[in-house]
C-alpha cells in the first residue's frame, strides 16, 4: 500500500530516459575500461622487451655511405632525445668490439657454427628473469637471449641438410659455446645457456658484465660506437615517437612500429569512449536524483499525511532509497550483460584482425560499476533523506 501512495505520481517518460542513459553509460564504461587494459597488455607477454619500447638506428643515406654523415649516436644526441616530454627513458645498445664464434655443443642437435654479432641493453628494459640474467668471470655458462630469426635460420639449415629441427624448448635445454678472439690470436671458449627469445632485437643479447669482459680483454682496438638506442615512450603517445623518428632521420623495425601504433591508436579511441561514458553515467545519475527530488516534492502531501498517522520518516526514506537502488541495479546488470554480448563479438573481431588479446574479464571494469553503484547509493540516500524531511 505504501508503494502505491508514494509512487502514484510518477512521470515514466523521464525515468525511462534516465535509465536508457545510465544503461548506455554503464555499458560503454565497462567496455572502454576493459579494452583499455587489454590493449595496453597486448604483446607484453610475447617478448622480453618492456612495453612501449623500440630499438632505433639512423637511416642509411648516400651521404652516410660516402662518410659525410655518421650512423652512430653521440652522448649529446641521446640526452636530447631523452629530454622530450613523451619519452620515459633512452639507453644505448652496446655491441661487441671483438670477434665471437658461436657453435652447438650438444650431441642431440645438429652441428651449427657461425660468426656472431652480440649486443647488450640496460636490464631495466628487459622482462627476463634477472636472477638468470647475471654473469661474472668464472661462471660455468653465459646466459643469452636469441632473436627468433636465428632459430628460424638454424632450422632452415637443419632442414636443408637433412637434420631434425630444433624447438624453443630443446634449444633452451641444449648446450652451446662461444669462442672469444681478437686480431692477435688470443682465444677463450665459454659455455652458453639460452634463457629466452625475442622478435624485437636482431642480435644475440648478453649480460652487460659479459660484454664489458669481452670488450676489455678481446677488443680489436677500434673505437666503441653506439649505432642503436632503446627508446621507452609514454602510453598512448606513440604518434609523437613516430614524429620524433621522422624528424631526426631514425628508423625502427616495422613490427615494433605497427604494434606501437596499434596500441596508441586503439588506446586513444577507448580513452575517448571512457571519458564520454563517465560523463554519461554521471549525467544519468543526476537525472535519476532529480527525478527522485521531483517525485518526493509531488508527494509532499502524502508524505506529511503518512508521518502524521504514525509512519516513521526513516521508513519513507527507505522506500525511496530502495526503489532507486533497484532501478540503478537493474540498469547496471543489463549494462553488464550487454557488455558481455558485445565483448564476444569484439574479441572475435580483434582475433580475425590478428590482434590476440586475453579474453578474461578485467577486475577494474567490474570495479568501476561497483564504484558507480556505491556513489549513486550514497547520493540517493542523502537526497531521499533531505527531500523527505523538507516535504514534512
Amino acid at each position: 500500500m505504501l508503494n502505491k501512495v508514494l509512487f502514484k505520481n510518477q512521470e515514466r517518460k523521464q525515468l525511462v530516459i534516465a535509465m536508457i542513459g545510465a544503461f548506455l553509460g554503464i555499458t560503454f564504461l565497462v567496455m572502454s575500461i576493459h579494452y583499455l587494459i587489454k590493449i595496453n597488455e597486448f604483446g607484453k607477454g610475447s617478448d622480453i622487451l618492456g612495453p612501449n619500447t623500440i630499438i632505433v638506428q639512423k637511416k642509411v643515406t648516400p651521404s652516410t655511405t660516402i662518410g659525410l654523415t655518421k650512423s652512430d649516436f653521440s652522448p649529446r644526441e641521446i640526452e636530447k632525445i631523452k629530454s622530450e616530454k613523451f619519452v620515459l627513458d633512452v639507453k644505448p645498445v652496446v655491441s661487441n668490439n671483438f670477434n665471437l664464434w658461436f657453435e652447438t655443443d650438444d650431441e642431440h642437435i645438429p652441428t651449427f657454427k657461425t660468426n656472431l654479432f652480440i649486443q647488450t641493453i640496460d636490464p631495466s628494459f628487459l622482462k627476463a628473469n634477472l636472477e638468470q640474467w647475471k654473469w661474472k668471470e668464472g661462471d660455468p655458462s653465459v646466459p643469452i637471449i636469441l632473436p627468433r630469426d636465428f632459430i628460424v635460420m638454424m632450422n632452415t639449415f637443419a632442414s636443408s641438410a637433412g637434420f631434425p629441427q630444433v624447438s624453443d624448448e630443446l634449444a633452451m635445454n641444449s648446450n652451446f659455446k662461444f669462442m672469444l678472439s681478437n686480431k692477435d690470436g688470443k682465444k677463450e671458449w665459454m659455455k652458453v645457456k639460452i634463457i629466452g627469445f625475442t622478435s624485437s632485437v636482431s642480435a644475440v643479447l648478453v649480460p652487460e658484465t659479459f660484454m664489458q669482459y669481452g670488450n676489455q680483454n678481446f677488443a680489436n682496438g677500434e673505437e666503441q660506437k653506439i649505432s642503436q638506442i632503446m627508446i621507452s615512450g609514454k602510453e598512448n603517445e606513440f604518434g609523437r615517437i613516430e614524429e620524433l623518428l621522422t624528424k631526426k632521420g631514425l628508423e625502427s623495425k616495422d613490427a615494433q612500429m605497427i604494434v606501437g601504433r596499434l596500441k596508441s591508436m586503439v588506446g586513444t579511441l577507448f580513452f575517448v569512449v571512457l571519458c564520454i561514458s563517465v560523463v554519461a553515467v554521471f549525467v544519468s545519475g543526476l537525472v535519476l536524483i532529480q527525478y527522485m527530488q521531483l517525485l518526493i516534492s509531488k508527494n509532499a502531501y502524502e508524505i506529511r499525511t503518512l508521518m502524521r498517522i504514525g509512519y516513521h520518516p526513516k521508513t519513507i526514506v527507505r522506500k525511496f532509497f530502495v526503489y532507486f537502488l533497484k532501478v540503478f541495479g537493474i540498469v547496471s546488470a543489463v549494462g553488464l550483460i550487454c557488455f558481455l554480448g558485445c565483448k564476444y563479438f569484439l574479441d572475435e573481431m580483434f582475433e580475425s584482425g590478428g590482434v590476440y588479446i586475453d579474453k578474461g574479464i578485467t577486475l577494474w571494469s567490474v570495479s568501476a560499476v561497483l564504484f558507480a553503484y556505491a556513489l549513486f547509493s550514497l547520493s540517493s540516500y542523502f537526497t531521499a533523506k533531505k527531500e523527505t524531511f523538507n516535504a514534512y
